[in-house]
Protein backbone atom coordinates (compact mmCIF):
# COMPACT_ATOMS: atom_id res chain seq x y z
CA UNK A 1 0.00 0.00 0.00
CA UNK A 2 2.84 2.39 0.86
CA UNK A 3 4.49 1.85 -2.54
CA UNK A 4 1.21 2.77 -4.24
CA UNK A 5 1.24 6.14 -2.46
CA UNK A 6 4.84 6.72 -3.55
CA UNK A 7 4.00 5.73 -7.14
CA UNK A 8 1.14 8.21 -7.30
CA UNK A 9 3.56 11.04 -6.51
CA UNK A 10 6.14 10.04 -9.11
CA UNK A 11 6.27 11.70 -12.46
CA UNK A 12 6.52 9.54 -15.57
CA UNK A 13 9.90 9.23 -17.27
CA UNK A 14 10.23 9.31 -21.03
CA UNK A 15 11.09 5.93 -22.55
CA UNK A 16 14.57 5.58 -23.99
CA UNK A 17 15.04 6.89 -27.50
CA UNK A 18 12.90 10.02 -27.36
CA UNK A 19 14.51 12.91 -29.20
CA UNK A 20 13.39 15.56 -26.70
CA UNK A 21 15.41 14.18 -23.80
CA UNK A 22 19.02 13.00 -23.69
CA UNK A 23 19.88 9.66 -22.11
CA UNK A 24 21.66 11.41 -19.23
CA UNK A 25 18.58 13.60 -18.60
CA UNK A 26 16.42 10.47 -18.51
CA UNK A 27 18.81 8.88 -16.00
CA UNK A 28 18.61 12.03 -13.84
CA UNK A 29 14.80 11.99 -14.03
CA UNK A 30 14.76 8.44 -12.64
CA UNK A 31 17.39 9.21 -9.99
CA UNK A 32 15.40 12.20 -8.73
CA UNK A 33 12.53 9.82 -7.96
CA UNK A 34 14.48 7.42 -5.74
CA UNK A 35 12.89 7.82 -2.32
CA UNK A 36 14.95 8.94 0.66
CA UNK A 37 16.26 5.90 2.53
CA UNK A 38 16.23 3.67 -0.57
CA UNK A 39 18.83 2.82 -3.22
CA UNK A 40 18.81 1.46 -6.74
CA UNK A 41 21.43 0.15 -9.15
CA UNK A 42 22.90 1.39 -12.39
CA UNK A 43 21.50 -1.68 -14.12
CA UNK A 44 17.99 -1.19 -12.74
CA UNK A 45 17.90 2.35 -14.13
CA UNK A 46 19.24 1.14 -17.49
CA UNK A 47 16.64 -1.64 -17.66
CA UNK A 48 13.84 0.78 -16.80
CA UNK A 49 14.95 3.08 -19.63
CA UNK A 50 14.87 0.17 -22.07
CA UNK A 51 18.65 -0.08 -22.41
CA UNK A 52 19.41 -3.06 -20.19
CA UNK A 53 23.00 -3.34 -21.41
CA UNK A 54 23.79 0.31 -20.62
CA UNK A 55 24.48 0.14 -16.87
CA UNK A 56 27.93 1.58 -17.47
CA UNK A 57 26.42 4.58 -19.30
CA UNK A 58 24.14 5.14 -16.30
CA UNK A 59 27.29 5.11 -14.18
CA UNK A 60 28.87 7.76 -16.38
CA UNK A 61 25.73 9.87 -16.09
CA UNK A 62 25.80 9.55 -12.31
CA UNK A 63 29.52 10.40 -12.20
CA UNK A 64 28.61 13.74 -13.73
CA UNK A 65 25.72 14.31 -11.35
CA UNK A 66 27.49 14.40 -7.98
CA UNK A 67 27.79 18.17 -8.09
CA UNK A 68 24.32 18.83 -9.51
CA UNK A 69 21.75 19.94 -6.97
CA UNK A 70 18.65 17.77 -6.74
CA UNK A 71 20.14 14.56 -8.16
CA UNK A 72 20.71 12.03 -5.36
CA UNK A 73 23.66 10.26 -6.98
CA UNK A 74 24.55 8.69 -3.63
CA UNK A 75 21.42 6.51 -3.91
CA UNK A 76 22.71 4.67 -7.00
CA UNK A 77 25.05 1.74 -6.35
CA UNK A 78 26.20 -1.33 -8.23
CA UNK A 79 24.13 -4.52 -8.55
CA UNK A 80 25.65 -5.95 -5.37
CA UNK A 81 24.94 -2.88 -3.26
CA UNK A 82 28.54 -1.69 -3.32
CA UNK A 83 29.39 2.02 -3.30
CA UNK A 84 31.27 1.70 -6.56
CA UNK A 85 30.89 5.40 -7.38
CA UNK A 86 32.23 6.74 -4.10
CA UNK A 87 35.49 7.99 -5.57
CA UNK A 88 33.59 10.44 -7.78
CA UNK A 89 32.26 12.40 -4.80
CA UNK A 90 34.07 15.37 -3.25
CA UNK A 91 35.59 13.05 -0.64
CA UNK A 92 35.88 9.23 -0.63
CA UNK A 93 33.55 9.04 2.39
CA UNK A 94 30.85 11.49 1.29
CA UNK A 95 28.66 8.89 -0.46
CA UNK A 96 28.55 6.75 2.68
CA UNK A 97 27.93 9.80 4.90
CA UNK A 98 24.94 10.83 2.78
CA UNK A 99 23.50 7.32 2.88
CA UNK A 100 23.95 7.10 6.66
CA UNK A 101 22.02 10.39 7.05
CA UNK A 102 19.15 8.58 5.34
CA UNK A 103 19.38 5.69 7.82
CA UNK A 104 21.03 3.36 5.31
CA UNK A 105 23.63 1.21 7.02
CA UNK A 106 26.90 0.64 5.16
CA UNK A 107 29.63 -1.85 6.05
CA UNK A 108 32.81 -2.35 4.02
CA UNK A 109 31.48 -0.04 1.29
CA UNK A 110 28.36 -2.21 0.86
CA UNK A 111 24.71 -1.49 1.72
CA UNK A 112 23.53 -3.70 4.61
CA UNK A 113 20.20 -5.40 3.75
CA UNK A 114 20.55 -4.24 0.16
CA UNK A 115 17.55 -6.30 -0.97
CA UNK A 116 15.32 -4.53 1.58
CA UNK A 117 16.59 -1.06 0.65
CA UNK A 118 16.51 -1.70 -3.11
CA UNK A 119 14.11 0.48 -5.10
CA UNK A 120 13.22 -0.96 -8.51
CA UNK A 121 12.14 1.77 -10.92
CA UNK A 122 10.42 -0.77 -13.19
CA UNK A 123 8.21 -1.95 -10.32
CA UNK A 124 7.65 1.49 -8.76
CA UNK A 125 7.27 3.58 -11.91
CA UNK A 126 5.95 0.88 -14.23
CA UNK A 127 7.25 0.05 -17.67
Amino acid sequence: MASKKITEKLKPVLPSGKTDSSFFEQVYDVARQIPRGRVTSYGAIAAYLGTKMSARMVGWAMNGAHHQKGIPAHRVVNRNGMLSGKMHFATPTLMEELLRKEKIKVENDTIVDFEKKFWDPAAELGI
